[in-house]
């Protein structure tokens, strides 16, 4: 058995192609076999008739030969006897005609042709006395029996045929039958069977079951599609794991990116509220212990060359820690670095017996990040965070951890900046105040105290004719030095403007016109993009320089001012009043204001021009150059 199941074909292919082959030559010997038998049956029904036409036959002559006729028609009935008896011997395979010869039915037709050949002569000899009615219809009777019996036998055979045939058709009908059957169940077994667990495995795939296989059967075929199948699904499977797993390490990245981001988020807006170095230390101890999950930070800043390191802020650091370290000298502890060798790092806290490390042991941690706090190329501190457990220093830690410090480093960096910028604009306006007081204040105080002198003198003399004079002096005195606290006052209320410069200008001639009592017009020409606030700011201090020059050395009676808008802005301010020399030794004695005016310019780039001739009036101008960004592109 088992060799026969080896023997048997395994592809289903080929198992339909030799079972079609089987049926293919089994309807071909059927119909074979039908053919076959059905000539047969044909052949000797054509047979039966040439027999009974042989009866016939005999018949004619009998009664030709008893009538009287012509005696030459017998010889051709002979021949006629003689032609049938010939055809039914040999058969004829057109018609077709064949005698279904047994052995009965030979034994008749050799019993017919021996006959026949005795009586043969008796019909072929004329007026012979053998020839009597008696005795001829005797013979004939004998042969007609003799043929009778043939016909007989024939029709035996030809009914066993007709048997065999109908219990070939019956025998052909059940295997037809069974063939339908069999065809069926091969069919369910080996094409519709597979084919359902095919099905029922890609409706399991579909509704996201890929565990779903499809058990592999002996039948090639199948077996192959299954496998490919089975291993589709694997795949899958895999897929779809591995999809799953990369969404979701991707989901985590996302979600680290996202916190880094508003931790980043978080220190940028810290940074811009800050005030002070303190507080934003305060600040970023706070944020960053809260994005790092450690227990504690400490922020230390370093003196110049990094060999202090002092500690600036902390959170959640034990106070005893904090006051043992206010302090490091670099290299007492491992929480200063050089500055060549800076980088952020995982310091682990082996033992308490550590000189460098027993005050963190000793608090209870076991490990500590340093990441130094780097602008530029100089190292200003270090952040130190402090964990009670094992902590890890991945790339993207290392790098949020680094960028976090360099947000540390430039906004103090800029808090430094800016308090520089304060304490030089503080110390600009203090000798801009300075220089004022001098060229106005102290001036008029000088002159003061020399009245005093001289009335003092006066009065020791007993001139009472001079101290009327002396003392209107004084007066005039006084009141010149009220005005130029008055003037200094509006000089230093004076706001950056928040739109237009022409607003600020006007308001700046009306007070003019107060103080003075001149008339003052403001003519505008052009247009052209308003100018920077800080700009703007140091127009109006040249302006009101000019216009104070004018109330106290110009003796006029009008002042104009005149503005000329457009990519390059210029301020002109005229008078009417009594002039002077502009030369340079004459300039710096007479015009102490002209100075500060040129300092003033100078902080924006712009340049004073002095036209004046005595008796003619004086004309001071200011051209201001466009910004950098209105500039055209040099070709």
């Amino acid at each position: 058995m088992p060799s026969v199941a080896r023997a048997w074909p395994r592809q289903l292919s080929t198992k339909f192609v030799l079972i079609g082959l089987a049926l293919l030559l089994l309807a071909l010997l059927s119909i074979g076999l039908t053919m076959w038998v059905t000539r047969q049956i044909e052949g000797g029904a054509a047979a039966v008739n040439e027999a009974g036409r042989l009866r016939m036959q005999a018949w004619r002559l009998a009664s030709a030969w008893q009538g009287g006729r012509d005696p030459a028609q017998v010889p051709l009935l002979v021949a006629e006897v003689d032609r049938t008896l010939a055809l039914l011997d040999r058969g004829d395979p057109q018609r077709p005609l064949a005698v279904p010869w047994s052995e009965a039915s030979r034994g008749h037709f050799a019993d017919i042709q021996g006959r026949w050949e005795a009586m043969r002569p008796l019909w072929m000899t004329p007026g012979d006395a053998g020839r009597e009615a008696a005795a001829l219809t005797a013979r004939i009777d004998g042969l007609v029996e003799r043929i009778d019996a043939l016909v007989r036998a024939m029709e035996s055979t030809m009914a066993r045929y007709t048997a065999v045939l109908n219990l070939f058709q019956f025998v052909m009908m059940a295997m037809a039958v069974a063939a339908a059957v069999v065809s069926l169940y091969v069919g369910q077994l080996f094409v519709i069977h597979p084919l359902k667990r095919l099905r029922a495995g890609l409706r399991q795939i579909e509704a996201g079951d890929f565990t779903a296989r499809v058990e592999v059967e002996s039948h090639q075929e199948f077996a192959e599609l299954a496998a490919g199948f089975n291993h589709m699904a694997q795949t899958l499977q895999g897929l779809y794991h591995g999809l799953e797993r990369q969404v979701q390490a991707k989901t985590r990245d996302l979600e680290a990116k996202r916190a880094r981001l508003a931790a980043l988020y978080e220190v940028s807006s810290l940074i811009v509220n800050a005030r002070t170095l303190d507080e934003l230390a305060r600040g970023f101890a706070r944020k960053l212990r809260a994005v790092s999950g450690a227990d504690a930070v400490a922020i230390r800043w370093s003196d110049e060359g990094s060999r202090r390191y002092f500690m600036l802020a902390s959170d959640c650091l034990p106070q005893q820690l904090v006051e043992d370290e206010r302090c490091l000298e670099a290299g007492e502890c491992a929480c200063g670095q050089p500055a060549a060798t800076a980088r952020t790092r995982v310091i682990p806290i082996a033992t308490a017996a550590d000189r460098r490390l027993g005050g963190c042991a000793q608090e209870g941690y076991v490990c500590l990040i340093g990441v130094p706090i780097r602008h530029q190329e100089y190292l200003l501190g270090e952040v130190n965070l402090f964990y009670r457990h094992e902590a890890l220093l991945g790339e993207d830690d290392r790098g949020l951890y680094d960028a976090l410090a360099g947000h540390l480093a430039n906004a103090a960096e800029n808090l430094r900046v800016q308090a520089l910028l304060r304490e030089s604009a503080v110390s600009e306006e203090r000798g801009l105040l300075a220089r004022e007081l001098h060229d106005s204040i102290a001036q008029a105080l000088s002159f003061l105290k020399i009245q005093v002198a001289l009335l003092k003198a006066a009065v020791q003399r007993g001139d009472a004719a001079a101290v009327p004079a002396i003392i209107e002096e004084i007066e005039a005195g006084v009141r010149e030095s009220t005005n130029d606290v008055r003037e200094l006052l509006v000089h230093f209320r004076t706001r950056t403007p928040d739109g237009d410069i022409e607003d600020a200008l006007r308001t700046t001639l009306r007070k003019f016109e107060l103080q003075s009592g001149l008339n003052a017009r403001l003519d505008l020409q052009g247009h052209g993009v308003a100018l920077p606030p800080d700009t703007q700011l140091q127009v109006l201090h040249v302006v009101q320089e000019a216009l104070s020059n004018v109330r106290k050395h110009a003796g006029a009676s009008e002042v104009s001012v005149g503005v000329q808008r457009g990519p390059r802005w210029r301020f002109t301010v005229r008078d009417n009043g009594q002039g002077f020399a502009t030369d340079g030794a004459r300039d710096a004695d007479t015009h102490v204001g002209l100075h500060i005016m040129r300092e003033r310019a100078q902080r924006i780039g712009a340049r004073v021009e002095v036209q004046s001739r005595p008796g003619s009036g004086t004309e001071v101008s200011l051209d201001v150059p466009a910004p950098a960004a209105d500039l055209p592109a040099t070709p």
